[in-house]
C-alpha cells in the first residue's frame, strides 16, 4: 500500500514536470555554421510564393556587423506588408519567459528602404499580444534596432515572428537580418586625430632698442617639440646660438648690441609626437 502511494505521488510530480515550460533560449541567432537560426525551419508567409529564408555572405562587412554569414529575406512586390518569417514552436528559438533581463530584443537589419521592422512573440497555443514595429532609419547599411518588450514581462513563449518589411512596397526588396537578441553594439571610440606636425616661419627684422615693440628675435613655431638656430653675421662667426624652445635673441652677443645690418639665420625645430622636421635659412634685418 505504502509502495503504491509513492509510486502515485512520484508520478504526479513528474506530470507536472513534464508540463512546466522549459525556460531554454537558444540566442542569439547569428546564422552562423556553430551558431543559431541557420538551420532553423523558418517559415515563410503572405510573401506572394513565398521564397525560403536564405542564409548568405555578410554583404557588407564594413559597418558595425562584421559577421561572415547573414540571413536574407526577399519581400515580394505582391507579397502582403505582414509578409514574414516564423519559428517553430518550441524546436527552433526554445521556449522561455520574458523577464527583465531579457526584455528588449535587438535585431541588425540592412535595407535599401526605411519602412518598419515587426517582431511578434507567440506562445505554444498561438496567444500573442501582437507585435511591436520600429523602422530603420539609415538606408544601405547596417543598423541595430531595438526592441522594448517589457511589458511581456512573466509571459512564456515559444516562437519569434519577424515582419521584416511591415509597409506596402512599389518594388521588390531584399533585407538583410542578424543578430537577433544579440548583445548591444557600442561603437567604438573614435581614433584621436593625428598630432599636428612642427611649422616654423622666419621673421626676416627686429628692432631691438628697448621701446618695448619688436624687441626681441625668435623664429614662429607652432606644435614644435624642440629647436635649435643660429645667428651668424655677413663673414659667418656665430652671434647666437640656442637649442632652448622658449629662448629669443636680444640683438647682442657677448653683452654688446650688435650693428645694424643683415644677418643670417640656420634653423631647425621638429615635432616628436607628428615625426616631422623643419629646416629654413634666412635673414635677419636688425634695425635700431
Amino acid at each position: 500500500m505504502k509502495k503504491a502511494l509513492a509510486l502515485r505521488h512520484f508520478l504526479a510530480g513528474l506530470c507536472v514536470l513534464i508540463s512546466l515550460p522549459l525556460a531554454a533560449q537558444n540566442a542569439p541567432v547569428d546564422f552562423e555554421e556553430n551558431g543559431h537560426g541557420r538551420l532553423w525551419s523558418w517559415r515563410v508567409f503572405e510573401n506572394e510564393d513565398n521564397p525560403p529564408l536564405q542564409v548568405v555572405a555578410n554583404p557588407n562587412t564594413t559597418g558595425i556587423n562584421t559577421s561572415d554569414s547573414v540571413a536574407l529575406f526577399t519581400a515580394r512586390l505582391g507579397g502582403a506588408p505582414f509578409a514574414g518569417i516564423e519559428t517553430t514552436h518550441g524546436i527552433d528559438i526554445g521556449t522561455w519567459t520574458i523577464t527583465a533581463a531579457n526584455s528588449t530584443i535587438r535585431i541588425m537589419v540592412l535595407k535599401d528602404v526605411i519602412s518598419d521592422v515587426g517582431i511578434k512573440l507567440v506562445r505554444f497555443d498561438n496567444w500573442s499580444l501582437g507585435e511591436i514595429k520600429k523602422a530603420n532609419t539609415v538606408i544601405g547599411e547596417w543598423e541595430q534596432i531595438e526592441f522594448d518588450f517589457s511589458a511581456h514581462i512573466g509571459n512564456t513563449y515559444d516562437q519569434i515572428v519577424i515582419f521584416p518589411d511591415f509597409s506596402g512596397r512599389s518594388s521588390e526588396q531584399k533585407i538583410y537580418l542578424d543578430n537577433i537578441y544579440g548583445e548591444l553594439y557600442v561603437a567604438p571610440p573614435p581614433p584621436p586625430p593625428a598630432p599636428d606636425s612642427a611649422t616654423m616661419i622666419l621673421p626676416n627684422f627686429f628692432t631691438p632698442n628697448s621701446d618695448g615693440v619688436n624687441d626681441q628675435y625668435k623664429p614662429q613655431m607652432q606644435h614644435a617639440d624642440w629647436a635649435e638656430w643660429t645667428v651668424l653675421n655677413r663673414w659667418g662667426n656665430i652671434v647666437f646660438q640656442t637649442d632652448d624652445l622658449s629662448e629669443t635673441w636680444n640683438g647682442r652677443s657677448n653683452g654688446n648690441l650688435l650693428a645694424p645690418g643683415v644677418y643670417f639665420i640656420v634653423a631647425r625645430c621638429g615635432s616628436t609626437d607628428a615625426g616631422n622636421t623643419v629646416e629654413k635659412q634666412g635673414t635677419i634685418h636688425l634695425i635700431h
